[in-house]
């Protein structure tokens, strides 16, 4: 037979670890400098023009 779990102490963990997921994932994004920023877009720039110089014109 399985544990006695107190749902609302189940619930708020599990809101506890969302909110912590979302929180990384903003640390992530603004967490940085902007001179990091503008380096990483003006890359993918670079790398979605070098892409598309090399398709083939139809």
């Amino acid at each position: 037979m399985g544990d006695v779990v107190n749902l609302k102490r189940e619930r708020k963990r599990v809101a506890r670890a969302v909110r912590e997921v979302a929180a990384d994932a903003n640390r992530a994004r603004f967490g940085r400098p902007s001179a990091d920023r503008r380096l990483d877009d003006a890359r993918a720039e670079l790398d979605q023009r070098r892409l598309d110089a090399h398709k083939r014109s139809e």
